[in-house]
C-alpha cells in the first residue's frame, strides 16, 4: 500500500514537472494581453515593472524550473511544516453587527478585524465591510495545484457577512482566487478595486471590477480607495509575467484610514510615504512571511521580512498595524512559526516596546482602538540583523 502510494506520489509529481515545461514550451498558448495602454513611468506598453529598476519576478537560489522542482518536491532542505493547524472560525455574532450605528464622533468609529488567513482580512466599520485577497480555496495555484493551506479560513465562507468592498493587489493564485471571488460576487455583489490588467482576469469568470492605476482614487461603495504603489511582480501563468500591475491600498475610512500593503518587497521604500501623505493610518496590513528562500535570508526582493515590517509600519506612522501573510501557504523556506516570532525578536532588537504592531490569531476579531499620535524613532536595520544573528534570533529556521 505504502509502495502504491509513494509510486501515485511520483507520478503526480512528473505531471506538475511536465506541465511547468509545458508553460516554457507553448508560451503563445499560455500568455495573455490584460492591459493596452501608453507606456510610462512603470509600464513598457507591454508588461509593467517596478519603477526603481529592481526585478522582483525571478527566483532566488537559481532558475524558475530548479525553484519550482524544489518547490514540488520539497528538496531544500526546508524547515517543516505542521500539515494543519487548529483554528477557530469566527461565528457571525462575534463580528460587528450590521446594526451597529455610526459614531457620533467620526474619531471614535468602531472598527473590527477578523485575520482569515494569509492576506485575506475582513476589515468592518458601521456600514461598510471590506475584504482584502479573499482566498478561501483549499490550494493556492491552477488546476488544484499548489501549496496547500495548513489553516482552514478564519470564517467560514457561507457565514461571512455582506461584502460592501473588496480590494485584489495582484494576480498571484494566493491572492486572486476566481473561486472565491465568483461566489463572493454573485452573493452580494461588491465594488471590487484592483490595479490595471486585473479586470480582465475577473471579467473572464463574469465579475466586474475597477482597475485603476497607481495614484488613482475612486469613491466606491462609500469609500474612496486609493491604489497606491508598492513593489512587486505579476503572473499566473509564467510567460504571461507582469502583464497586470501589482499594487497597495489606502481607503479613507472615518476616523482614519486603512493600509493593505497587499504583497510588497521593500524596493526604494518610497512607497511608504506615499500611503502615509494620504492621510492618518488608523490600521496598517504588512506582510511579514514568504521572505526566505535561502537559509538565513531576512527579506527578499518580492517580499519583506519582519525587520523591513517593521520599519514600515513606523514610517507609516500607523496607530495600529497587523502582521499578515504568514501560517497559512507555505510558500517560502522558512518555519511555520518563524515570521511572527522573528518580529517579536526585531522588535527586541530595535527596543521597541509597544504592542501596536504584531501578529493576531486567525478567526479571533480585534476590535482597534481610536486613533493615537503614532511616532517612533528609525533604528539601525543592520544593527537588528547583527542581533538577530547572535542568540536574539534563536537560530530560527
Amino acid at each position: 500500500m505504502a509502495h502504491g502510494v509513494r509510486i501515485l506520489g511520483w507520478a503526480l509529481v512528473w505531471i506538475v514537472a511536465v506541465l511547468c515545461l509545458a508553460v516554457t514550451i507553448v508560451p503563445r498558448f499560455l500568455d495573455r494581453i490584460y492591459y493596452r495602454g501608453v507606456a510610462g513611468d512603470h509600464f513598457d506598453g507591454a508588461r509593467f515593472f517596478n519603477p526603481d529598476g529592481d526585478d522582483t519576478s525571478a527566483p532566488p537560489g537559481g532558475s524558475r524550473s530548479g525553484f519550482f522542482w524544489r518547490q514540488v518536491t520539497g528538496s531544500d532542505g526546508r524547515p517543516p511544516w505542521p500539515a494543519q493547524v487548529p483554528v477557530r472560525p469566527a461565528r457571525p455574532a462575534e463580528l460587528l453587527s450590521a446594526a451597529t450605528p455610526p459614531a457620533r464622533d467620526p474619531g471614535r468609529t468602531p472598527m473590527r478585524v477578523t485575520w482569515i488567513g494569509h492576506a485575506s482580512v475582513l476589515v468592518q466599520t458601521p456600514g461598510l465591510n471590506i475584504l482584502t485577497d479573499p482566498v478561501w480555496s483549499e490550494r493556492a495555484g491552477p488546476f488544484g495545484f499548489g501549496p496547500r493551506r495548513v489553516a482552514a479560513p478564519g470564517i467560514a465562507l457561507a457565514e461571512l457577512p455582506k461584502i460592501d468592498l473588496i480590494v485584489i493587489s495582484h494576480n498571484h493564485y494566493d491572492h486572486l482566487d476566481l473561486a472565491t471571488l465568483k461566489t463572493l460576487y454573485d452573493r452580494d455583489r461588491p465594488a471590487i478595486v484592483t490595479a490595471l490588467g486585473n479586470d480582465a482576469i475577473l471579467r473572464s469568470a463574469g465579475i466586474a471590477a475597477t482597475a485603476l492605476d497607481w495614484r488613482q482614487v475612486q469613491r466606491v461603495a462609500g469609500a474612496n480607495v486609493h491604489v497606491v504603489r508598492n513593489h512587486h511582480w505579476s503572473s499566473r501563468w509564467f510567460v504571461d509575467r507582469n502583464r497586470a500591475l501589482w499594487s497597495a491600498f489606502v481607503v479613507e475610512l472615518p476616523g482614519g484610514n486603512l493600509f493593505f500593503a497587499g504583497d510588497t518587497g521593500m524596493g526604494d521604500g518610497r512607497w511608504v510615504e506615499e500611503a502615509r501623505a494620504l492621510g492618518p493610518i488608523r490600521l496598517a496590513l504588512i506582510p511579514i512571511g514568504a521572505f526566505r528562500f535561502q537559509p538565513g535570508q531576512m527579506a527578499s526582493g518580492a517580499h519583506i521580512g519582519p525587520v523591513d515590517a517593521l520599519d514600515v509600519f513606523r514610517r507609516l506612522e500607523a496607530s495600529r498595524g497587523i502582521a499578515i501573510h504568514w501560517g497559512t501557504f507555505r510558500l517560502s523556506y522558512e518555519g511555520y512559526a518563524t515570521p511572527p516570532r522573528l518580529l517579536s525578536a526585531a522588535k527586541g532588537c530595535a527596543g521597541v516596546t509597544d504592542r501596536r504592531f504584531g501578529a493576531v490569531v486567525i478567526g479571533r476579531p480585534v476590535n482597534i482602538a481610536p486613533m493615537t499620535a503614532a511616532t517612533a524613532p528609525p533604528f539601525d536595520r543592520d544593527a537588528v540583523l547583527r542581533c538577530l544573528a547572535g542568540p536574539a534570533g534563536n537560530g530560527l529556521p
